[in-house]
């Protein structure tokens, strides 16, 4: 059995990995100030430590459980509130990264998995990008994950801390806020539930690299599993617009789907889709839910709940 501490374990990819790790029987500590996370996501069986990973307390607490492995998911992950609000987003992400870095290097943790974002490549033309591609944030958010990705590197070379940096495509899935970075399947879903219109930035020609909540559990539990100490893609690898996957949820729907536009935001990237080649290699892994699987599995969770969250946005 490995001791596992998950910050933002109540949040969306959190609840998912948590409820995993439990499954196989892992010792599970969740660090989350449920600013965003929901304590009914929280797993009975793992134990909730509601703290701010910026926090004396939140590294203390990992110094008292002394785990094996700390999976870093905690952060500000929504583009524009890091557009509005650059020096929140570096507290959060950097300093809050920071603090349980150190931590983690006074308890000697086995591994560190750490979650960042195809939002560190900004606007490239590459059709497939590879881990070795220009860096060039254009959002605050993605320059803030940037940043804690280097401070984690530095790291391990002066400290010897052993981790692994996963650069995720855009997840979705049941137990999504309809808000924030990648969320725009959620944002969709929540509307179709409210028999609203779905609101698309610009075209609806940009494009994602869509990947299932569940595959990306599967990836995390690879890389904590793995030697490998760098930067590591979790994606599908396919590129789909936004009008490709508002035809898919078409075929689920059983009205016909309106939509309307709206110029672009500010910060957000036109097109974006990772390469899996190097996971394959080193995690041995490779996603199993096609995009059809996986809206389906995340709109009938989504139809068998109540309408919530009726925020307006899209990608």
């Amino acid at each position: 059995m490995k001791k596992v501490v998950v910050t933002g374990g109540a949040g969306f990819i959190g609840s998912h990995l948590v409820q995993r790790l439990i499954n196989l029987g892992d010792e599970v500590h969740v660090i989350d100030d449920l600013s965003t996370g929901h304590l009914e996501h929280v797993h009975p069986e793992a134990k909730l430590h509601v703290l701010d990973i910026r926090s004396l307390d939140a590294a203390d607490m990992i110094a008292t459980i002394r785990p094996s492995h700390v999976v870093h998911l905690a952060a500000q992950a929504d583009v524009q509130r890091s557009v509005l609000d650059p020096a929140a987003d570096l507290d959060i992400n950097v300093n809050g990264t920071l603090n349980i870095l150190n931590a983690c290097r006074e308890v000697k943790v086995g591994k560190l998995i750490f979650t960042s974002t195809s939002g560190v490549y900004g606007e490239n033309s590459r059709e497939l990008l590879v881990e070795s591609d220009p860096v060039k944030p254009i959002s605050f958010y993605g320059l803030s994950k940037l940043a804690a990705e280097q401070y984690i590197a530095l790291f391990d070379r002066l400290f010897d801390l052993p981790y692994t940096i996963l650069r995720l495509a855009n997840v979705y899935g049941p137990g999504q806020t309809p808000k924030g970075e990648g969320g725009v399947i959620a944002i969709f879903i929540d509307k179709l539930k409210q028999g609203l219109p779905l609101t698309v930035n610009g075209d609806g020609e940009q494009t994602r690299d869509f990947i299932y909540v569940e595959d990306i559990v599967s990836a995390i539990i690879a890389a904590a599993e793995c030697e490998y100490r760098g930067i590591i893609h979790a994606s599908t690898a396919r590129r789909t617009s936004l009008n490709e996957m508002i035809d898919l949820l078409g075929t689920l729907h059983p009205r016909p789907i309106q939509v309307t536009h709206r110029p672009d935001k500010p910060g957000d990237i036109k097109h974006s889709c990772l390469s899996n080649t190097k996971s394959a290699q080193l995690l041995q892994w490779q996603p199993s839910h096609s995009l059809r699987q996986g809206l389906e599995k995340t709109y009938l969770s989504a139809m068998m709940t109540h309408p919530n969250h009726p925020e307006t946005g899209a990608l």
